[in-house]
C-alpha cells in the first residue's frame, strides 16, 4: 500500500518540506542529509523530560540511504512524538569533521521542539526534544495581506517583551496568545505590519562549552531550529502546541489587516565556535553547514557569534529556501527581515560574491513573489552594503537614515544637506539602482540601540546589568542628554527631551520611504540606558503599559502622525520626488527653500530647512484627499523666523504639526489648524518642527487668521 500524506481541505496551500519528519498514513518517515556518517539514529521518547528514549530506531546503510540522504519510515507513531537524531562518523576536527556517536542531535528541519536543555554524566549536552507536527490547521480563508511596501508602517516588537509586563493586563502574558490579546492597541496605533524579532526557536540560556547556561538569550538571534517557531512563547504546554497558537496570532493580525514580518537569522547558529556543543549541525554534516578555515579546525566568525552559516553551499542554500517557504506559506507570515543579510553575499571562503546565488534565488523565487524580503545589509566583519545589497525585490534596513536623521537633530552642524536627502527617500543610495523610495526602510531606533526615549535621555551607553563591564553594545550612539544624564525632575530638560522625540518621529513619518517604530517609542518606553538589552528578560526590556497612559499626549501624537502619513499619498510616493513640475500650473514633486523661502544654498552652514512637496496627481490618486505638505525643520538652539516660499503663498495653508506646542495644538487633524499670519511668516521655537497643508486648490476668500501662531517681530530673537 502506498503511503500517502496526511491531508485536509482546512489546510488550504502548504508548502511539503523534503526534510525531517514527514507525518503519513500509519506513521512518520524521517529524511535526515548526511554526507559523512556511517551509521544513523532515531532516538524515540515518550516524555519531555526522560532522559534517555524508550526505542532506537537504526538506518540501515544500504537500504535506507539514498545519496546522501539516510530515509526510513517509522510505522505505528503519529503527530507529537518525540524524537532526536544520532550520527556516527568520522571525529577529526582539525579537519572540520566532528561527529559524536553519543550526541542527541535536532533535526534541521525539526518543526518544534519541547523541553529544555539537559545535562548527562558524560558532559554532552542533550538539547531539547524535536517534535513530530501535523501541519492541519483551519486558517478561515486567511490570505496574506499583500499591502504594497510603500503603503506599510512597521512596527517592531518582541513577542515576549510585548505582553510580558504585569501592566500588559493579558491572560497570557508573553505569548503569542498574548500578542492577540493586544491587536485592539496596534489597531488604535495604527501601524500596518509588526515585525517579529526572532521566533525560529532559540535556546533561552545560551548554551556553551562544558555548562548548558551561561547567560539570558532574550533576543532570540541565536538560533537552535530555523522551522520551528519559539516553544517559549507558547501559552500551553502540550509538545508543539506552539505551532498552532502562532499560526493563531497570525490569522489574528491578519483579521485585523496587520502584516507578520519575521526577523530571521540565516547567519549563525548558537553552536558557537569550536569550544561550543554539538546540537545538530556540527554533528551532521559541519563542514557543509559552516564556513570553516585553517583547513577546518576554525569556524569564520562574520557574524560575531562565534560561527557562520555556509549559506552559499548548495545544502544550506536548499534549506534556506525549504525554511522561507515553509514560513510564508505553512504559516501565512507576509514579510522576512534578514538579519546581518551581507553574510548571505559571502562565498564559502567569506569573499564578498558580485551575484551571490542566494540572494538573487531569494528574489527570483515564485513561491516568494508576494514576500517581502528586507536585508540588513551590513555583518560583523565590515561588509556593509547599505544601497548597493542586490536587486530591486530586496529592501534594505537604511542605516544612514538612522544616523543622519540622529545628527541633524542633535545639532551637528553641515547635516542639511544630508537630512533633506533622508527625507526624499534617499536617492543617493537607491535610484542608481532602479530602486524607489519605498525600498528604504527607515528607522531612528530598532530592538539595537537606545530606544528614542533613551536616545534623547542619555549621552553614553550603560549597559552594566549585563555582566560584560560595559564593553558591549555601539559606543557611538549619536545621542545627547540635554544637560543631565538619565531620568530628570527638571522642566526645561524635560521639555526639550520630549520635543526632540516629536521631531525624531515626526520627521521619520514625513519621509518617502517605509518607516519602522520600534514598540514603546510612542510612549517613551527606557531601557534605563542600555543600549544592548540582548540579555534582560527582565523590566529593562519589556514594554510598561502604564506608559500608554502616563504619555497619553505623546501616544495621541504619533497615532495622528501615522493616520495622516495612511491617508496622504504625498509623503509616501512609489517613486523619486521630480524637483521640475509635472504638469504646467503645478507644483514640482519637492521644493527646498531655507528659512527665509529662498532656494537653499547647500554649503552653507545653516540648520533650518523647507520642503514643499506638491499634491500629487498620480493615476489612482485621490484628488479629494491629495493635499500639498510644507515641512519646516529648525534644529538651532534659538528661535528662529521662516518665511513661506513665495510658490507657496497663494494656497489656503493650515497648521497640522507644530512639535514645540502642548497637546492638543501640536497636531491638528482633518485640516482644523490655525492658517499662519497674512505676513507669510512664523516663527519656530528652538529644536522645533512644524508642518502644514494645503489643498491643491486656491486661497479661500477669507483673509487668513493670525491668532494661535505667534509672530516675533524682534530680530535677537529671530536666530
Amino acid at each position: 500500500m502506498m503511503l500517502m500524506p496526511h491531508v485536509h481541505p482546512a489546510l488550504q496551500f502548504t508548502y511539503p518540506l523534503t526534510y525531517g519528519a514527514v507525518l503519513l498514513d500509519g506513521g512518520v518517515q524521517f529524511r535526515v542529509f548526511s554526507r559523512s556518517a556511517r551509521e544513523m539514529r532515531v532516538l524515540l521518547y515518550d516524555r519531555v523530560e526522560d532522559p534517555d528514549p524508550v526505542e532506537i530506531i537504526r538506518f540501515d546503510r544500504d537500504n535506507d540511504r539514498w545519496g546522501d540522504i539516510w530515509s526510513i519510515f517509522v510505522p505505528g507513531i503519529d503527530a507529537g512524538q518525540l524524537y532526536h537524531f544520532q550520527a556516527d562518523g568520522p571525529w577529526d576536527p582539525e579537519r572540520g569533521q566532528r561527529f559524536n556517536g553519543k550526541a542527541r542531535l535536532i533535526d534541521p528541519y525539526a518543526k518544534a521542539l519541547a523541553g529544555d536543555f539537559l545535562a548527562s554524566k558524560d558532559g554532552i549536552i542533550r538539547p531539547p526534544k524535536c517534535v513530530v507536527v501535523d501541519d492541519l490547521f483551519d486558517w478561515a480563508g486567511d490570505r496574506h495581506v499583500r499591502r504594497p511596501l510603500a503603503e506599510t508602517v512597521i512596527y517592531e516588537m518582541h513577542v515576549r517583551g510585548f505582553t510580558q509586563h504585569p501592566s500588559s493586563g493579558v491572560e497570557h502574558p508573553g505569548t503569542y496568545l498574548g500578542v492577540i490579546e493586544k491587536i485592539p492597541y496596534l489597531k488604535s496605533l495604527g501601524v500596518t505590519a509588526v515585525e517579529l524579532m526572532p521566533v525560529h526557536d532559540f535556546p533561552t540560556n545560551t548554551p556553551g562549552a562544558g555548562a548548558p547556561f551561561l547567560r539570558t538569550n532574550y533576543w532570540g538571534y541565536d538560533p537552535l531550529a530555523f522551522f520551528a517557531p519559539h516553544r517559549g512563547y507558547a501559552a500551553g504546554d502540550a509538545p508543539g502546541c506552539q505551532v498552532n497558537e502562532f499560526k493563531q496570532m497570525v490569522r489574528a493580525l491578519h483579521a485585523a489587516g496587520i502584516e507578520v514580518i519575521l526577523d530571521v537569522v540565516f547567519n549563525h547558529t548558537c553552536e558557537g565556535n569550536e569550544l561550543g556543543p554539538t546540537l545538530s549541525f556540527k554533528g551532521l554534516e559541519n563542514r557543509v553547514y559552516y564556513m570553516l578555515a585553517n583547513g577546518g579546525s576554525r569556524y569564520r566568525n562574520y557574524s560575531g557569534c562565534g560561527n557562520t552559516i555556509n549559506g552559499n553551499h548548495p545544502i544550506c542554500r536548499e534549506m534556506i529556501f525549504h525554511c522561507l517557504r515553509h514560513w510564508v506559506h505553512n504559516y501565512h507570515v507576509d514579510g522576512l527581515r534578514f538579519d546581518l543579510a551581507s553574510i548571505l553575499s559571502r562565498g564559502r571562503n567569506g569573499e564578498l560574491l558580485p551575484s551571490p546565488p542566494l540572494v538573487e534565488m531569494i528574489a527570483e523565487d515564485p513561491m516568494l513573489a508576494d514576500t517581502k524580503v528586507i536585508a540588513e545589509a551590513w555583518d560583523a566583519a565590515g561588509a556593509y552594503q547599505v544601497g548597493s545589497f542586490a536587486n530591486l525585490r530586496w529592501a534594505e534596513w537604511n542605516g544612514r537614515y538612522r544616523d543622519d536623521v540622529r545628527r541633524y537633530w542633535r545639532g551637528d552642524g553641515g547635516m542639511r544637506k544630508d537630512v533633506a536627502t533622508r527625507l526624499a527617500g534617499s536617492s543617493d543610495l537607491y535610484e542608481s539602482s532602479s530602486r524607489q523610495p519605498y525600498h528604504s526602510i527607515n528607522f531612528v531606533t530598532s530592538h539595537d540601540g537606545f530606544t528614542l526615549n533613551d536616545l534623547v535621555s542619555y549621552a553614553d551607553k550603560h549597559n552594566e546589568a549585563n555582566g560584560e563591564g560595559n564593553r558591549d553594545g555601539e559606543n557611538n550612539n549619536l545621542s545627547c542628554n540635554y544637560g543631565v544624564e538619565g531620568p530628570t525632575d527638571r522642566r526645561e530638560i524635560e521639555a526639550v527631551r520630549l520635543r526632540q522625540i516629536k521631531n525624531t518621529i515626526a520627521t521619520l513619518l514625513f519621509s518617502q520611504g517605509v518607516p519602522m517604530i520600534v514598540a514603546g517609542d510612542e510612549c517613551r518606553r527606557t531601557q534605563r540606558g542600555n543600549n544592548n538589552a540582548y540579555c534582560q528578560d527582565n523590566e529593562v526590556s519589556w514594554f510598561d503599559w502604564t506608559l500608554v497612559e502616563r504619555n497619553a499626549d505623546l501616544f495621541r501624537f504619533v497615532r495622528e502622525l501615522i493616520a495622516f502619513r495612511r491617508g496622504q499619498p504625498a509623503v509616501r510616493r512609489t517613486r523619486f520626488l521630480s524637483s521640475n513640475p509635472r504638469r504646467p500650473g503645478m507644483l514640482p514633486d519637492a521644493s527646498w527653500f531655507d528659512a527665509e523661502g529662498k532656494d537653499v544654498d547647500w554649503d552653507a552652514g545653516d540648520v533650518s530647512l523647507q520642503l514643499l512637496l506638491g499634491a500629487p496627481t498620480d493615476a489612482g490618486v485621490d484628488r479629494d484627499v491629495a493635499r500639498h505638505v510644507l515641512v519646516m525643520l529648525h534644529s538651532g538652539t534659538l528661535r528662529r523666523r521662516f518665511v513661506f516660499p513665495t510658490a507657496a503663498r497663494r494656497l489656503d495653508w493650515r497648521l497640522l504639526v507644530d512639535t514645540s506646542a502642548a497637546s492638543p495644538a501640536d497636531f491638528y487633524p482633518d485640516m482644523t489648524g490655525p492658517r499662519p499670519p497674512m505676513t507669510g511668516q512664523v516663527t519656530l521655537s528652538e529644536r522645533s518642527m512644524m508642518v502644514f497643508v494645503a489643498r491643491p486648490t486656491q486661497p479661500a476668500s477669507s483673509p487668513p487668521r493670525t491668532e494661535l501662531i505667534e509672530i516675533v517681530d524682534d530680530p535677537d530673537m529671530l536666530g
